[in-house]
């Protein structure tokens, strides 16, 4: 899950300018998805999960690394692009349900990188995600998740990245 947990904390620290909703609103008058959601941190994001994925393809030969998923250039370039398309989304319904940036959506804001980056791989690789996602790989990721988006949260907040801890 590595290409997918990545590009979010990426696109966080390198993103910026431009916003991906070009500063306008939706039909009902607030930002589509505002200004948190940059092209620069969507590209930058997206390059760094199919980074990471890549190396892993190159290291899954070697090290004693041959447990790790079979990943594929498809499957990681899907991970990576749908978890940054998850976080889209999400923001897309915050702002629907009036929430603003930073603030604490219980469940949507740990689970919308995972539930974009499977989907997409889901819905155009679904011979990856039967052959890597098993029950146990979903429900440790399911646990996991959680504990990560809390920990790398904590550590934007005290570097001045976010302005929220959670």
């Amino acid at each position: 899950m590595l290409p997918a947990y990545l590009p979010n904390p990426v696109a966080a620290l390198l993103g910026g300018g431009t916003p991906v909703d070009g500063g306008r609103d939706f039909t009902d008058g607030k930002r589509i998805f505002g200004d948190g959601k940059t092209f620069r941190g969507l590209i930058v994001g997206i390059f760094a999960g199919i980074g990471i994925g890549l190396l892993q393809i190159r290291l899954s030969g070697a090290y004693g690394l041959e447990n790790l998923p079979g990943h594929t250039f498809m499957s990681v370039t899907l991970l990576a692009t749908g978890a940054l398309l998850g976080d889209l989304c999400k923001s897309f319904f915050k702002r629907r349900f009036g929430k603003e940036r930073g603030a604490k959506w219980p469940v949507a804001d740990q689970y919308d990188l995972v539930a974009g980056a499977l989907l997409l791989t889901l819905l155009l690789d679904p011979s990856w995600i039967l052959a890597n996602i098993t029950l146990p790989v979903f429900i440790f990721i399911l646990i996991l998740t959680p504990v990560l988006h809390r920990t790398v949260n904590i550590i934007g907040y005290y570097m001045g990245i976010k302005e929220v801890p959670w």
